[in-house]
């Protein structure tokens, strides 16, 4: 059974949040006490760019890294740490224990929370990122939700190799390895881990699990076209 390590997903090399996976931990225990004590140990709470009018600060501390783009309309809560040359777009909703890398882009009216985006990681168009980590590069395809908490109220769990691998965590979304990408309107059920280079067509549900590297994640329809006799009245 793979061990779930953060170095199976991405490339921690240079990424300056590295530290919020501990060693010899499971890749999803980053989202716990641990995304905590590294928050509590943050000491530059500094806005470099400054903020435009009209961007909604609800309190919390955050910190901004230079040459990263904040439009007006967005909405901040901290804590929140979003690095360099970021873009965070008009009715983007940042909402408390977000680490963000160097060029990631929240899009217009996505919304993360409790979540880790490494450099490159891209939310851009209406996405949902709860209790989630996006490897480096990782593109969300429009509409793409990773829900984070069982309809149940239970722990995340998901299965593999024939047993069930249990997280701890009653909220946990998903774990997407570097350069993975989602078609739109993509949903991943809690407690889906995909591994470096996944791709998923548009419009499919993924339930909870572990794929590995490279997994491509279809989704087949039948279509019946019918010619009509008349336009319909509306």
């Amino acid at each position: 059974m793979p061990t779930f390590l953060p170095e199976e997903f991405f490339a921690l090399g240079g990424f300056r949040h590295a530290a919020v996976f501990r060693p010899g931990r499971p890749v999803w225990d980053a989202l716990g006490d641990a995304l905590d004590d590294y928050l509590a140990a943050w000491t530059r709470w500094e806005i470099v760019p400054g903020l435009p009018a009209g961007v909604h600060v609800l309190g919390g501390p955050i910190s901004i890294g230079a040459g990263t783009s904040v439009e007006p309309g967005a909405v901040l809560r901290g804590p929140l740490v979003v690095g360099e040359r970021c873009e965070i777009r008009t009715g983007a909703y940042l909402r408390g224990r977000v680490v963000l890398g160097d060029g990631c882009v929240v899009g217009a009216h996505s919304e993360v929370k409790t979540a880790i985006l490494l450099d490159g990681a891209h939310a851009p168009h209406q996405n949902y990122v709860g209790d989630s980590i996006l490897g480096r590069d990782v593109n969300l395809g429009a509409g793409t939700i990773l829900s984070n908490v069982k309809n149940v109220g239970r722990e995340v769990s998901f299965p593999h190799d024939g047993q069930t691998v249990r997280t701890g965590l009653r909220k946990f979304g998903a774990v997407l390895g570097d350069g993975c990408r989602t078609g739109c309107n993509t949903v991943l059920n809690p407690g889906v881990l995909l591994g470096p280079g996944c791709v998923t067509y548009p419009n499919v549900s993924l339930r909870s699990g572990y794929y590995p590297a490279r997994t491509l994640v279809k989704l087949r329809q039948a279509q019946q076209q019918i010619v009509l006799d008349r336009v319909p009245s509306p």
